[in-house]
């Protein structure tokens, strides 16, 4: 009976994983912001600098759906993984918002999102071995530096996009209250050279698909 618990639990992580990389994503809400057409299109110069920041965010917003996968899969109480379900789920509505954005400036995803999420999940699933509060705290860790990240983008991104900017700022505010809400169900800090290590991977990562 547990290997055949343990048998579906792995086809439903293959499932999720291939859809989630593979399959065009389907948002519950509608994309933030004006519709494209609305408004002027961008100088080339301007669509190309916003394509490749929405690329970062499309790939980070598919490690963050596999990070919580990861964490979901180890979790042992029931509350937890409804948590990170919940929060897995708001990031999709967020890899489709950044899919679309994508897709109206003429530009594709990373190449090496098979990579993010296959990496991004694995980070996870040890960050679940420690315990739940261990994977709260690291979830609520991860939303921390996400929003710097956001942060970031928001001052970058061309003053005439206000599309992706929308997207951007409806982002920030859901990942701000998913770390919070992870800090609530009783995440605890993680040590700073753990932090230290998250800061650097996600540079890698972010600076990879930037152009990749």
């Amino acid at each position: 009976m547990e290997s055949g618990r343990s048998l579906d639990s792995a086809i439903a992580a293959l499932d999720r994983a291939l859809r989630a990389v593979f399959a065009p994503a389907r948002a519950s809400r509608p994309v933030p912001g004006p519709a494209a057409e609305a408004g002027t299109p961008l100088p080339e110069a301007e669509r190309r600098a916003s394509a490749a920041l929405m690329r970062v965010n499309h790939a980070g917003e598919l490690a963050a759906q596999a990070l919580y996968h990861g964490q979901a899969a180890i979790a042992r109480a029931p509350a937890t993984r409804a948590l990170l379900n919940a929060a897995a789920r708001a990031e999709s509505d967020h890899l489709a918002w950044c899919e679309t954005r994508l897709q109206e400036l003429g530009a594709r995803p990373s190449l090496l999102n098979p990579l993010w999420y296959a990496g991004s999940f694995a980070v996870g699933a040890a960050a679940a071995l420690w315990g739940d509060r261990a994977s709260l705290g690291f979830v609520a860790e991860t939303e921390r530096q996400v929003e710097r990240h956001l942060d970031g983008h928001l001052g970058r991104v061309p003053p005439a996009d206000v599309r992706s900017r929308a997207i951007l700022e409806a982002m920030r505010a859901e990942e701000v209250a998913h770390g919070a809400t992870a800090t609530a169900a009783g995440g605890v800090s993680l040590p700073e050279p753990v932090r230290t290590l998250m800061r650097y991977t996600a540079r890698v990562m972010t600076g990879t698909a930037y152009w990749v």
